[in-house]
């Protein structure tokens, strides 16, 4: 029965509170989409006002999320800031996540209540695994922060070299730095779209009046990446002392470039050590059985044929 398989239940729990959760955050961005296009339809008129599960999203999350926001300065300039990290610049992304994190740690228990009313649990063992899968929302959307924050830090890592070198021929050609770095915004929208978005808020920032190394040093800031910081103060030395800016932007380009092969090399000698455990544990059990077997069967019928002689 279902009562006496924990896996089976934890499964049942997990899985509603993840169908719950994207249907959430899913269903809210494509109403939004689709209720947008409807307002810029010429025979669409405006959107109408039929509740949907995306608009209980858009307005459900940021009214749950925003009881924990943290009331100290500088918790709240904290997640903010990780959150930046992490590629999340919209005005509501606080909000949104500390709803998304409520609703994880929430959901759960109401879940094992409704299993054991429904009779496949019972109510402790409901409550416990709730329970159980409420540490898991407490701790699991800091954890995806931080996957986030290195995936995209990874991104920017391999991207770099290629826009500077973009960046190098657009300076040879005679543009401007500004120019150029709106030219490498485009030019990398469809290799790398994560950098040119980047790219495309420090020639904004540039537009607005900041010189292109502080927009970069800023831009640093928001990834929290070395490589970046780095640029920034290539291009704020060359401006401040008038030194050549595409022989500085090549050896720079050339460094990262040099750091990149590096970081390969190191996966792929780190990638032998973790292919080990898997062969030890599931391949060469496997090959073990395929060579051994049909010779332990024959040992066995050898014994089996003594065994009756005797």
């Amino acid at each position: 029965m279902l009562t006496s398989n924990p896996v089976a239940i934890a499964t049942f729990v997990m899985v509603s509170s993840l169908v719950l959760l994207v249907s959430l955050l899913v269903g809210g961005r494509q109403t939004r989409l689709s209720s947008r296009l409807r307002d810029l339809s010429e025979q669409g008129g405006p959107a109408t006002d039929t509740i949907t599960l995306g608009k209980i999203a858009s307005t459900t999350l940021p009214r749950v999320g925003t009881p924990f926001i943290p009331t100290d300065e500088g918790e709240r300039t904290k997640l903010q800031t990780r959150l930046i990290h992490a590629g999340l610049y919209r005005r509501q992304a606080m909000v949104v996540f500390l709803g998304v994190k409520a609703l994880l740690m929430i959901a759960p228990t109401f879940l094992g209540v409704a299993a054991s009313l429904m009779g496949v649990v019972t109510l402790g063992q409901g409550l416990i695994i709730g329970g159980c899968l409420v540490i898991v929302g407490l701790i699991g959307p800091s954890f995806w922060l931080d996957h986030m924050k290195r995936n995209r830090q990874s991104n920017f890592r391999r991207a770099l070299p290629d826009a500077l070198d973009v960046l190098v021929i657009c300076l040879e050609g005679g543009l401007s730095l500004s120019a150029g770095l709106k030219r490498v915004s485009t030019e990398l929208r469809t290799a790398h779209p994560a950098l040119a978005a980047e790219l495309a808020i420090v020639q904004r920032e540039v537009q607005l009046g900041l010189t292109s190394g502080e927009a970069l040093r800023k831009m640093g800031e928001r990834s929290d990446l070395e490589e970046v910081r780095s640029l920034a103060s290539v291009i704020l030395q060359s401006e401040r002392l008038g030194a050549s800016l595409v022989k500085s932007l090549r050896v720079h380009s050339e460094s990262l470039r040099h750091k990149r092969y590096q970081r390969a090399e190191e996966k792929a000698a780190v990638a032998a050590t973790k292919v080990l455990f898997p062969t030890l544990l599931f391949i060469l059990p496997a090959v073990f059985v395929v060579i051994l077997g049909p010779a332990a069967f024959r040992v066995i019928e050898m014994l089996g044929r003594m065994n009756l002689h005797h």
